[in-house]
């Protein structure tokens, strides 16, 4: 672990194995441990480097960010190839485009480092009233295992451009990425101002939500994670940002899928959809509605695009998607397809409930399409986080709507439609806090990205969701002599 700029194992002595999702039994590397003692040295080193880090010059915390970001660049293959082994991603459709996005994050927030600043009031001569947008502390930084580099990159630079120190908790199933982002970002910073602790979530990670030295605390996981750390970092009134699930739907309208849209639209849903990352990703569109007039057209369409992927060993270029995570994810992934294939009247387009990678003994998980699904089902409710769309009819633009909104949920959809009226309105009303129209992807660094409802609470990748989530208000009055 990376403690006060230095390299050192758990107070424990105790090592944990990181296991490879895509060769089942195979031991990529040893990890500490961590503990409660673990997290209370880290949090005093972030608190030690504090006051120095924080009184800098906005420009300095930018000269280090930017050159991070040139390191990282410099090594984004080694960082794309680690994160393909480490967490079962792709390495051509999804960990190489993670690690670039990182490389991009630094750089974005290294740019925007001098935009936390205050505001001067108009009060009169006799007044000089102004606000200073002054950093939190330490921030405790909890990462998933999905796309580590990517929610790393959300947070890191923001706080640090911030004017905050950082205490970084990795996932427990994929911790090797972010050492490595830990081991490239130490040669620039001075020590202790980015620590990174591994172990177990309910013990080093909960030390660090409920450390009385962790200002603030920035999470991304589940829902049900999720509720806990705000509870725990509540009792002590800590700041708090959650970046939870989703299930978010995925509107097709008639005009979107002519014969000269409808090859597009249906990659786009893919897309949407997040196959490549083996719907492993909260922004997945798995709630599909299609309009009635189109809906076994686009099916078909769309079930073709689906099983050309080729579902693989996630270091090789030609994988399109790669392995889940681990054996409890794999087995809740079948229980749903299990489930939504018992229901009556379903149509099971695609079947990767019993799929096998060639010569591959890994977590691995073919894509599913189940059609005929209604949304009170479970499978349309809850967040599977693994590759199945479940696709519902409609007929009317306030119907699908409100089933768009009939959900727990609030974090990403998507809608597609030639008619801008239509979908600009459905984008509106939609309960969401991130809308797509008409692409499946289009998230770009500097917008505000977070959730509606159980989806979380504060937005990130943006200079305002940085300045809300790290930063806090502090108002000055003074009475001129005049």
């Amino acid at each position: 672990m990376l403690i006060g700029g230095e390299w050192v194992p758990s107070l424990s002595g105790e090592w944990a194995d990181v296991v490879s999702p895509g060769r089942r039994g195979v031991v990529l590397a040893r990890v500490p441990e961590g503990t409660e003692a673990d997290a209370d040295r880290a949090v005093q080193a972030a608190q030690a480097a504090f006051p120095a880090w924080a009184k800098l010059h906005f420009s300095q915390r930018q000269k280090a960010l930017l050159k991070i970001a040139d390191a990282l660049e410099a090594r984004v293959e080694d960082l794309a190839v680690l994160t393909a082994a480490d967490t079962g991603n792709a390495l051509r459709t999804q960990a190489r485009p993670e690690a670039n996005t990182l490389v991009n994050l630094f750089r974005y927030f290294g740019g925007v480092a001098g935009e936390f600043k205050g505001t001067v009031l108009p009060a009169g001569d006799d007044q000089l009233q102004y606000t200073r947008r002054e950093p939190l502390g330490v921030v405790a930084g909890i990462l998933p295992w999905n796309s580590p580099l990517m929610i790393a990159g959300m947070k890191t630079p923001a706080a640090l451009a911030a004017g905050n120190t950082l205490v970084l908790k990795t996932a427990e199933d994929a911790p090797l990425t972010i050492l490595l982002l830990a081991e490239i970002c130490n040669e620039f910073l001075p020590p202790g101002v980015l620590n990174v602790v591994t172990g177990r979530g309910h013990v080093i990670g909960e030390a660090l939500v409920t450390h009385p030295g962790v200002h603030k605390v920035s999470f991304t996981g589940s829902t049900r994670v999720g509720i806990g750390v705000g509870e725990k970092a509540a009792k002590r009134l800590a700041h708090v940002s959650l970046e939870l699930g989703g299930k978010s739907p995925n509107i097709v309208f008639p005009d979107a899928c002519t014969s000269e849209l409808i090859d597009e639209t249906a990659t786009g849903v893919l897309t949407a959809m997040r196959f490549t990352r083996q719907g492993q990703s909260c922004t997945a569109g798995s709630r599909l509605f299609v309009h009635a007039d189109v809906y076994d057209a686009f099916l078909e369409k769309l079930t073709e695009k689906v099983r050309a992927l080729k579902v693989g060993d996630p270091l090789d270029e030609a994988t399109d998607m790669g392995s889940i995570i681990n054996q409890k994810q794999y087995d809740q992934v079948v229980n749903y397809i299990k489930d939504g294939k018992s229901q009556p009247n379903v149509r099971v387009l695609l079947d990767g409930e019993d799929f096998t990678a060639d010569d591959l003994d890994g977590f691995y998980q073919g894509p599913t399409i189940l059609a005929g699904v209604g949304n009170d089902w479970r499978v349309a409710q809850e967040e599977i986080f693994g590759p199945v769309l479940v696709a519902i009819p409609w007929t009317d633009r306030d119907d699908v709507i409100a089933m768009a909104n009939d959900s727990t949920y609030g974090l990403a959809a998507y809608v597609w439609s030639q008619d801008l009226t239509a979908a600009l309105d459905t984008a509106n009303r939609i309960e969401s806090g991130w809308v797509q129209v008409n692409q499946g992807g289009g998230q770009v660094i500097g917008q505000a990205y977070g959730g509606y409802k159980m989806s979380g609470i504060g937005r990130e990748f943006s200079i305002e969701g940085a300045i809300e989530a790290f930063t806090q208000t502090k108002q000055i009055n003074v009475k001129l002599n005049v």
